[in-house]
Order: structure tokens, then sequence, then C-alpha cells
């Protein structure tokens, strides 16, 4: 009982804190937007804490553990299996996720015979705290490719997808990839968090302008219109039709703009549910043997969910 009121308790609380901040921020969007901005930009650079408390109690199934540094952070390495004698697979986890959460996919690819590689990204997991960026994602999966690789496959969710794209795009190498619910627009993501918390009008753009300052890195540089078409890496992206924090059209458009890749589309797994699904599973491992999964998708909009 009172575990279950302490949840409530922080639910309210969360709603309380999310109201209260709405409410700055659309004061001050209007009297002061830069100064809104770049706060807005702190915190959607900021990895929420559950992940990290929950990759602290995590078993890790016997991994060799190690750490890496990257970019002067330390950054934890996972790996199961013996590299130099089976096929590769790398593990790239979401925002405000953690590498261990891919326990399920590190079991399965490891009863088919691979060797499989997690890390937590700079502010995840049990790698150092602080803020992170979608540019920093993709530097540190070429780090730990790197390092470990190159990798047979690559197993990669929502800004973990991403950061794999980028990563390919930049020289990373790997002969097939699995996408689930891959963001594929960082201005559409950063217009979804301005909206969760009240901020509105022009103060997008600010923020994308703070964040590119700071990283040297154009937003729009980084988006899969601009990356995905130069990629020749054989893809599959999984995403759920009914996902609510990264639309289905986003893997759509993944799967439309990379050139081979295919879209397989699920129903009622939502973004996080869909990562260790048995289906999901299944189809990834059917997908690395070289079988043929999902639909190839072209670009009509009379076509039903644009496939073929």
């Amino acid at each position: 009982m009172s575990t279950v009121l302490s949840r409530k308790s922080t639910i309210v609380l969360n709603a309380v804190s999310l109201a209260a901040l709405r409410v700055a921020n659309r004061v001050g969007g209007q009297f002061a937007p830069d100064a809104t901005a770049r706060r807005a930009a702190r915190l959607l650079c900021t990895p929420f804490a559950a992940g990290r408390l929950r990759a602290r109690d995590a078993g890790d199934d016997g991994a060799l553990r190690e750490d890496m540094r990257i970019d002067g952070r330390r950054v934890a390495v996972y790996r199961w299996g013996d590299p130099q004698a089976q096929p590769r697979v790398l593990l790239a986890h979401g925002w405000s996720s953690y590498a261990l959460r891919f326990l399920p996919w590190v079991r399965a690819l490891r009863e088919a015979g691979y060797a499989v590689t997690a890390f937590d990204q700079p502010g995840h997991g049990r790698s150092d705290a602080g803020r992170c960026t979608l540019a920093c994602f993709a530097r540190t999966l070429r780090g730990v490719a790197g390092r470990h690789g190159p990798f047979d496959a690559i197993v990669a969710h929502s800004m973990g997808g991403t950061a794999a794209m980028l990563a390919l795009a930049e020289g990373t190498v790997a002969q097939r990839v699995v996408l689930i619910a891959p963001a594929a627009d960082p201005d559409a993501a950063t217009t979804r968090f301005a909206r969760k918390v009240g901020l509105v009008g022009g103060i997008v753009p600010r923020i994308q302008r703070v964040i590119e300052r700071q990283t040297g890195t154009m937003v729009h540089a980084l988006t899969a219109h601009v990356r995905a078409p130069a990629l020749a890496v054989p893809a599959l992206v999984i995403h759920d039709l009914a996902d609510t924090e990264v639309p289905w059209e986003e893997g759509e458009s993944y799967a439309r703009l990379w050139p081979g890749a295919r879209l397989l589309s699920t129903a009622g797994l939502g973004h996080s549910r869909i990562v260790n699904d048995p289906s999901t599973i299944e189809a990834g491992l059917r997908f690395l043997r070289g079988e043929d999964v999902g639909e190839r998708v072209v670009s009509s909009p009379n076509l039903p969910f644009g496939v073929a």
C-alpha cells in the first residue's frame, strides 16, 4: 500500500511540476524569449533520472563490463559472447533509456549465436551524468563501434536509431540495421517537447539555435530526409501505428527515404513495449538471417500506408 501511495504521490507531484513549468514557460516565452529558450534547451538535453535508477538496479546477465572515455566522458560498455568467433551485434538505446533494457534481445541474440555489445549513452544508465544531444548520441555510437566493431548488425531504438543512421552516414560499418521506432526529424521532436512544456510560437527556432551553437551542428543536417537517401545498408524499420512519442509517419519516412529499407508496422505496442516484444525480436532475428521482413515503401500517398 505504501508503494502505491508513493507512486501516486510522485504522479501528482510530477503533474503539478509540469503545470507550473508550463505557466513559467508561457510567461517567459512572451517576456524573455532568449533566456527561456536557453533554459528549455538545457531541459531538452537533460535525460530523465528514472532511467539511471533503473540501470543501477538492473541485472546484466553476466556481461563483461568496461568503461570507455569518449569526448572526455566515461561511457559504460557491456559485452556478451566471443566477438572473435561470433558475428557481432551492437545495441543502441534511446533517450532517457539504458543499455540493459535490451536484455531480452541479448538473450535471443546469444541463443542465435551472436556476440553482443551494448552501451549507456552519456547522461544515461551507468555512464557519466550530464546533458547529451543527438550529435552526442551519434559521436558516442561511432566511438563504441570504432573500438568494438566492425559489427555485422546494429539494433537501435528511438533516438538510438537516429544516432545509428548518422553514424552509418559518417562511416560506421554494419551489414544490416534494425531500427525500432526511430525518430526522423529533430525539429518535430523539439516541437513536441515545446508543446509539452508550454512553449509556443517562435521559441522553437530559438531553442534549435541554442543547441546548434553548442554542438556546432545544424539541426537540419541530422534529419533522415538529408542522411538516409545516401545509405546502402539493408535496413528494417519496425514502428507501431499508435506510437504517441515518435509518430509512425517518422518510421515510414525512414523506410521510404532509405534505399532498399523495409517497414514492419505493428499495432498496440506503442513506443516502449515494442522494443522487447517477442514479435519484434523474432522479426529482427529473421531479418538478420537475411529473410525479407516487412514491406518495401514507395513514394506514393495513394497506397495504404505508402507500402507495396
